[in-house]
């Protein structure tokens, strides 16, 4: 096997600062503008970084109706119902470290869940993993009343996020097909795009106020978030870093909340960082239970 290459060995820590970076740099932007017009404009914007690189590698479009309908349904979920609520939970007071960890709660919900759709048994593991996970993400957020940083809005946005990519997880799962990433990106962002704008013109409050700060977060949320780190992801997929991958995202909820307190003064008190270790053992636990038919 040949050596990996430099960007290879160094795409796990990449990966794991870009995202997290994500969370407080989301804040920023929607001090500004917002929280739905904030990501319409991202998605418009990815779509016009992606329009070239289609027509020059000019990738293969699905080529039956169902194929472009679960990529639309997948797109909703994801772009829609999770970027939409999480970005309105910051709007509504939701700290950056409390929504990362909520998020992270994902793959305990999915592995509890895809089981009993394909008809499986879960083991004791992977319930000890929720119990741990729920218990972290409570003393977190207790952490965060105590010191007047909790909001009940906030924290629903948060968790509707989370069954919405648990959703968008298990329908993948389900319904997905091989499509070439540029394909698949261009069509679920495009179904972001469509599906928010009415949101805009519903509930939005055309709030936009153009800044550095504001630009500057929702460029990098454009190419560092939506386009890197994803492609850096999907290149340590495809590696066979799959494990490697899943104990990434145990990082992503302590890295957010470093990063929250250091780019937007956003403290995370003692009890708090014992929550997410807790959070973080459940996460663990869950993703290394067994199931059987």
């Amino acid at each position: 096997m040949p050596p990996s290459a430099p960007w290879t060995r160094a795409a796990p820590v990449l990966f794991l600062l870009l995202w997290s970076l994500g969370f407080p740099v989301a804040k920023i932007g929607i001090k500004a503008v917002d929280p739905l017009l904030f990501l319409a404009l991202r998605f418009a914007l990815v779509l016009i970084v992606l329009l070239p690189v289609a027509l020059w590698l000019r990738p293969p479009l699905p080529t039956r109706g169902s194929d472009w309908g679960h990529q639309i349904m997948v797109g909703a979920l994801i772009q829609t119902l999770y970027f939409g609520l999480c970005y309105t939970g910051f709007a509504l007071g939701a700290s950056a470290a409390t929504v990362a960890l909520i998020i992270s709660l994902q793959p305990i919900l999915v592995a509890l869940l895809a089981p009993r759709l394909l008809g499986e048994h879960i083991d004791a593991r992977h319930w000890l993993g929720l119990a741990l996970g729920l218990a972290g993400a409570a003393l977190v957020i207790l952490s965060g009343e105590a010191h007047g940083g909790g909001s009940l809005a906030g924290l629903v946005c948060a968790l509707g996020a989370l069954l919405g990519i648990s959703a968008a997880t298990l329908y993948e799962k389900r319904f997905g097909s091989t499509l070439h990433p540029v394909t698949a990106n261009a069509i679920q962002y495009a179904t972001g795009l469509v599906t928010t704008l009415p949101l805009v013109l519903l509930f939005g409050q055309y709030r936009l106020i153009w800044s550095v700060e504001m630009v500057a977060s929702l460029g990098y949320l454009v190419i560092g978030n939506s386009l890197i780190a994803l492609t850096l992801l999907l290149a340590m997929i495809r590696r066979g870093a799959a494990s490697q991958v899943s104990a990434l995202f145990y990082l992503i909820p302590p890295t957010a909340a470093l990063m929250a307190w250091l780019l937007i003064d956003e403290p995370l008190p003692a009890m708090g960082w014992v929550g997410m270790a807790v959070a973080a053992l459940g996460v663990v636990l869950a993703s290394r239970g067994k199931t059987t038919r």
